[in-house]
């Protein structure tokens, strides 16, 4: 059965405890090690002040959505996403993919380009392309590499990741 939302927004302060609640069920102890992961990943980019942006999807008083927006060291006014969360209870109601495509049309509106990384299929259908994150290097960093923004070019740039983002 398809459940409503409310709209996604900006994450308000406060709600650390409940994203990391949401982080703990949508990883859940199957996939303990990205959870950790995931976890410490955002704790470290908050603490360093390389998050652009952190977005959540509330379904009454619950937070059922999130994703993380890091800017990267290099190219510079560039983005990535990471991580992106939905509660289990939600999944599979396009949710997630509805998130990310606003967010990937943003992207394309407002003329900033977003790097992500993960199942590609997903992130296509969201609004990213693989196609455009070709001549992104280096892709030892990522896999399964997807690029929103403006335009249609394929950009040469070398993608650097904040310290913060590997710091586990």
């Amino acid at each position: 059965m398809l459940r409503s939302t409310d709209f996604s927004r900006e994450m308000h302060r406060g709600e650390e405890p409940a994203v990391a609640a949401l982080l703990a069920r949508a990883y859940g102890t199957d996939h303990e090690a990205r959870r950790v992961e995931a976890l410490r990943r955002v704790e470290a980019l908050r603490r360093a002040g390389c998050l652009a942006g952190e977005v959540v999807l509330p379904a009454g008083d619950r937070i059922v959505g999130y994703y993380a927006l890091s800017t990267l060291s290099a190219p510079k006014g560039w983005l990535i996403l990471a991580p992106v969360a939905i509660d289990p209870d939600w999944q599979g109601q396009r949710h997630g993919r509805r998130m990310i495509g606003m967010l990937a049309e943003w992207a394309r509106l407002s003329a900033h380009y977003v790097v992500a990384s993960g199942p590609a299929a997903f992130l296509e259908g969201a609004g990213f392309s693989t196609e455009r994150a070709a001549n992104l290097s280096p892709q030892s960093l990522l896999t399964q590499t997807c690029l929103a923004g403006p335009g249609v070019d394929v950009p040469e740039q070398t993608v650097i990741l904040p310290p913060a983002f590997g710091v586990l």
